[in-house]
Parts: C-alpha cells; sequence; structure tokens
C-alpha cells in the first residue's frame, strides 16, 4: 500500500483503542493517552515501516532486498513499536502523556502491525519473518494503490472527529476497510478460476497460475498460466459481461479499467519466458548466472524482455509480468546480466530503455 493508507489506516486503529469525550482535568489525567495524541501515534506508526526506502540510497539491489524487510517484521514488531513508543512521549514532553510511553505502546504496536498487513494482502510481497528468513509473504488480493480502500479510511476518522466520544465510528471504518478486501479476495478467486479453465482447455497439466490484481476495479486482474516454457496471459474483469468503451473525455478510473475484458471474450497472449524460438541458447546461462539470483528470488512472473550484444558483451534483460499492466508504458524492476568473454557477469538496469551498471 502506499504509505498515505498506511498513516489513515495507523491513525484509525489507534483512535479505536482510545476514546474519550472531555478530557479531564490536568492534575488527573488518567492512564490513556488522550485522542489527539492517539491518532498523531497512529499515523508515525503507520507510516514507520516505509522508512526502509532509505535502502534505495545503497543501490538498486539494497532496495529490492530489503524493502518490506526489517521494518516489517512481525518477529521485530515488539521493538519497533518500543522505540516509537519513547519516541513519541519524548515529542509530546511539553503536553505529557497521561501513562507516559508504556500507554503508547499498543497504539504503536497496532499502527506497525496495520501497516504490515496491508501491504501483506499486496502482491510485491512481505517479509514478515526477518532477519531469520528472505521468504516473501503476500495475499496479492489488492493493488498498490486503491481509492476505495483509503477513502473509507478518511471517511472512518472523520466521523471519529465528529463523535469523539464513540468508538464506533473508527471500528465502522475498519470493519468497511476488512470488506473491501475481502471483495478484492473474492475477486482474486474468480481470476485464479479463469486460470484453471485456461489450463484445461490449453492441455496444461501442472500450470502454475498467478493472478495479478490491477487498477480502478477489484475484479480487474492480470491472468497468468504457466506451461513451464510460456505464459499465457489474459486482462479480465471477472464480473463484466460486455467491454468497456472509454472515449477520449473518459474519466482516469475508466481509461484505466477499459483494457480489462470480459472473461468469455479474453484475448490471451503467449509471453515466451525465455523468449522466441530464435532466441539464443546463451539467454538461459545468463538466467542461472550466481550474480543474477536477487532476480530470480524477487521475480514471480519473469520473462525475457530483450536481449542483445553491445558493448558490455552478450546482454539478456529480465522483467517481472506483475509489474506490467495496460496503460503503463513502461514496467518497473528490468534487470540485465551481461558477460563480455571470460571476464565476470555484470549487473544493469535498464531506465528509458539504458542500461545503468549497478556495480
Amino acid at each position: 500500500m502506499d504509505t498515505l493508507t498506511h498513516a489513515l489506516s495507523g491513525a484509525l486503529v489507534a483512535r479505536l483503542l482510545v476514546a474519550r469525550g472531555a478530557p479531564q482535568a490536568a492534575a488527573d489525567p488518567g492512564p490513556a493517552p488522550l485522542p489527539w495524541q492517539a491518532v498523531v501515534c497512529g499515523l508515525v506508526a503507520g507510516a514507520f515501516p516505509d522508512v526502509d526506502v532509505v535502502a534505495q540510497l545503497f543501490g538498486d539491489l539494497a532496495y529490492l532486498t530489503q524493502h518490506r524487510g526489517l521494518t516489517h517484521s512481525v518477529l521485530l514488531l515488539p521493538f519497533w513499536a518500543a522505540g516509537l513508543a519513547w519516541l513519541m512521549s519524548r515529542a509530546f514532553a511539553r503536553t505529557r502523556v497521561p501513562g507516559g510511553w508504556r500507554a503508547l505502546l499498543p497504539l504503536m504496536a497496532a499502527g506497525i502491525a496495520i501497516h504490515i498487513a496491508g501491504d501483506w494482502i499486496t502482491q510485491f510481497g512481505t517479509m514478515l519473518l526477518q532477519p531469520f528468513s528472505d521468504r516473501r509473504f503476500g495475499l496479492g488480493a489488492m493493488f498498490i494503490i486503491d481509492l476505495v480502500l483509503t477513502g473509507t479510511l478518511v471517511a472512518g476518522l472523520a466521523l471519529a472527529a465528529a463523535f469523539p466520544r464513540a468508538r464506533w465510528p473508527s471500528a465502522l471504518g475498519l470493519a468497511l476497510a476488512c470488506g473491501w478486501v475481502g471483495v478484492a479476495w473474492m475477486g482474486q478467486q474468480e481470476a485464479i478460476a479463469v486460470g484453471e479453465r485456461q489450463a484445461r482447455a490449453l492441455g496444461i497439466t501442472a500450470p502454475v497460475i498467478v493472478v495479478m490484481p490491477r487498477p480502478a476495479s477489484p475484479f480487474n486482474w492480470t491472468v497468468s498460466v504457466d506451461d513451464g516454457a510460456r505464459y499465457h496471459v489474459a486482462h479480465v474483469n471477472t464480473r463484466r459481461t460486455e467491454p468497456l468503451v472509454a472515449g477520449p473525455d473518459a474519466n482516469f478510473i475508466r481509461r484505466f479499467s477499459a483494457p480489462y475484458e470480459p472473461v468469455a471474450a479474453a484475448t490471451w497472449q503467449v509471453v515466451p519466458r525465455f523468449g522466441a524460438a530464435d532466441a539464443p541458447p546463451w539467454i538461459r546461462t545468463a538466467w542461472n548466472e550466481p550474480a543474477f539470483g536477487f532476480f530470480r528470488w524477487f521475480a514471480q512472473t519473469p520473462a525475457l524482455l530483450s536481449w542483445d550484444e553491445r558493448a558490455q558483451g552478450r546482454c539478456a534483460w529480465f522483467h517481472d509480468l506483475r509489474f506490467m499492466f495496460p496503460g503503463r508504458d513502461e514496467s518497473p524492476f528490468q534487470f540485465g546480466v551481461c558477460r563480455k568473454g571470460g571476464a565476470p557477469a555484470r549487473l544493469f538496469r535498464l531506465e528509458g530503455g539504458q542500461p545503468r551498471a549497478l556495480d
């Protein structure tokens, strides 16, 4: 999820945990933080795990291998929560936090936890067990940005501000957000069923089916059926019965949604994993280079993007179909491995079609 949505979710769950009417006297503030303090703590905790974007300062490989790592670990959550609680208690020194940093601890833990959950429902993958495992977990049901989900959180916070003595507005906002995730999960199951039917129609006996959430609707999906050498890919809307037409004056949601066809009219494309029949055999060797292990670990639906023989030597360029969808000119995370003669393999990243060395 985007950081703004994370912050809003943290604020809403913190507001659920702390609800008061009129503040008590300053001499007897009680053990719980004030509602406004809870909201601020929730915003901070909800956004906190994304501080790992600083890994980008150490290069593309550091970002790819460390983002959604240590700060998103459920094992390290108590340590992060305790540290943030202490820092926020210091930040509130002038206004005094009722109950001190220990009273803030549940708020910080809840904010971090809902951030981790918000990333888990997407498809990028979250390393929940860091530092003991780099396995990525993900439900894969939600697109990275979902305006409806964000809107339910904003509505919940607005209601909570309008009814400061009640917890139900926060509970309602979170319940609606969870319900929307459930709708997306239903769309995911429908997309998987589409892939299974296509695999049977093609006679693929052991398919690997990957469905990828897309923008604008929980029923917009890219379905990939992997037969071991090729991906059979279609962009579908699992609930649509007629094509959606987006004219030049259509709003951006309609434009993003229009390419997703009704299942019965879906156009299936074949994407070879290692290129067409005329692709040279050394592409597979490039793919298996030890230096390219990071991309093999990261990519869920890797495919050859292009190959060439430049000044760097023989180069094979790969991308991940998860991040390429209609309306996107260029997918992120395009990496290549090049070898010239007997020299060690070198890693590159494509940016705007131009290679940039990673070493």
